[in-house]
């Protein structure tokens, strides 16, 4: 009889790395092993790594310390490292750094990881990253039960001068029509009541293939399978929206008026030097055109302060571009170069100090227009689902509110509710930045 091992797994970065980091667990799972949730009980440690920042990969640097200690408390243990890191410029540092790691495996090897641990298989040679995830592969679901991200696309193609993501992740890869679809059948049969399409960029769905494949065609279908449940949209490109696509997301019963937009600057010269496909005209075109067609609209999105060159008369004009927007939910990043991209070499480099404190100074003046959006929805009444139920008080989410990104909806919970409930609230008030409610009426699966 096989040895059964336990594997404790640290999920870093988005949401995408937590749909890997599902792959990997049912592959472990699937070959005997057994997930633990404290590392004091695991016989393998496994890392699955971000690299897209500096403070991804430091966050990275401290899990794999944490788990060479770890390793040094028991013999046999192993440790497994995943992701993007090993695709990353700074890798061979990290390798060397680290000699504890049993074993670095490359994005392409993500599905025989076990078999990898184990030298079952021989790890890939390719230099092209080919992998792509489907329905086929065993996955363990590690968010809230009615929670669940479907990843339908790998790599991209944009080439934003700032961004490593075509070095770490490879070139677009879409999956399948008929993968996508299966695996959300699958997703729904199991009680998720909450779909959140993810990929690098989901506008950019289908471009790969020769199938006909979009976006628009991809939701029609979604909307379409039975169940109550509400599909989210997160990371879409402004340049790939479509007259068909935004016909779709103000057309269908269950896609939630949330769009992730992230948009990165206004100016028209730092889009340029960006490479956004993208200018200041098109941006505000679209905005005014989905808040017109798509009622209630939440619009997520996110920019960078501090690309080189950036003046401060240019940032004053982001400032103002944001003034004028009012976006419901937003982040900013200072810009840090990143190894092997354009903007690395580009002349005119900001100090990393300007950066942080133009960043500091977009979100105190994003706070307030949040504050003030959030307090106009006291009065409104608006469907949740909940998250949580604890000493009487539901934890919940509305359309506004992407899990573990965005803001909560509280209210008492009487009898009956419990997690994956969709609940209809009114907002009484505030507290902090999130909404306190109560209920009207609630909807059971």
């Amino acid at each position: 009889m096989a040895e059964v091992r336990n594997f404790f797994i640290a999920a870093l970065g988005c949401p995408k790395n937590i749909v890997e980091a599902e792959l990997i667990s049912g592959a472990f799972l699937s070959g005997g092993d057994r997930l633990c949730t404290d590392p004091a009980d695991a016989d393998i440690y496994i890392i699955n790594t971000c690299a897209f920042l500096p403070s991804a990969r430091a966050e990275a640097a401290a899990e794999i310390a944490a788990a060479a200690e770890w390793k040094q408390a028991r013999p046999g243990r192993k440790i497994a490292v995943a992701g993007c890191l090993m695709n990353h410029a700074q890798f061979p540092e990290f390798k060397a750094y680290f000699p504890a790691v049993d074993l670095w495996c490359k994005v392409n090897d993500t599905a025989k990881i076990r078999a990898l641990l184990y030298g079952e298989v021989p790890a890939s040679r390719a230099r092209k990253c080919t992998y792509l995830c489907d329905e086929t592969m065993p996955r363990m679901q590690l968010t809230l039960p009615h929670v669940a991200y479907l990843k339908i696309s790998d790599g991209c193609d944009n080439r934003c001068a700032y961004c490593a993501i075509p070095k770490l992740r490879g070139s677009l890869r879409s999956r399948s029509r008929e993968s996508v679809l299966t695996e959300a059948k699958m997703l729904a049969a199991n009680g998720v009541r909450e779909l959140i399409l993810i990929a690098q960029d989901i506008t950019a769905y289908g471009h790969d293939r020769n199938d006909g494949a979009t976006l628009a065609g991809l939701l029609t279908d979604l909307t379409a399978l039975p169940g109550d449940f509400v599909i989210r949209l997160l990371y879409t490109h402004p340049a790939h929206y479509t007259d068909e696509l935004i016909r779709v997301l103000a057309g269908s019963r269950n896609i939630l008026p949330y769009l992730d937009m992230p948009l990165q600057h206004i100016s028209d010269r730092i889009l340029r030097a960006m490479n956004r496909h993208v200018d200041a005209r098109s941006i505000r075109a679209l905005i005014a055109r989905l808040r017109g067609e798509i009622p209630g609209l939440t619009l997520r999105t996110t920019f960078i302060t501090g690309l080189p060159g950036e003046s401060e008369g240019e940032f004053q004009e982001l400032c103002d571009f944001v003034r004028e927007s009012g976006f419901e939910r937003m982040g900013v990043f200072s810009y840090a170069p990143e190894p092997e991209t354009p903007a690395a070499a580009m002349p005119d480099q900001i100090p990393a100090e300007v950066a942080d404190d133009r960043a500091e100074r977009l979100m105190k003046l994003q706070r307030e227009i949040m504050r003030r959006s959030q307090r106009r929805k006291i009065g409104s009444v608006f469907r949740v689902l909940v998250d949580q139920v604890a000493d009487g008080v539901a934890l919940a989410r509305g359309a506004a509110d992407a899990p573990e990104i965005d803001n909560v909806v509280r209210f008492p919970a009487g009898r009956g509710v419990r997690p994956g409930d969709f609940v209809t609230v009114r907002a009484v008030k505030t507290y902090r930045d999130d909404l306190v409610g109560e209920k009207v009426r609630m909807s059971r699966r």
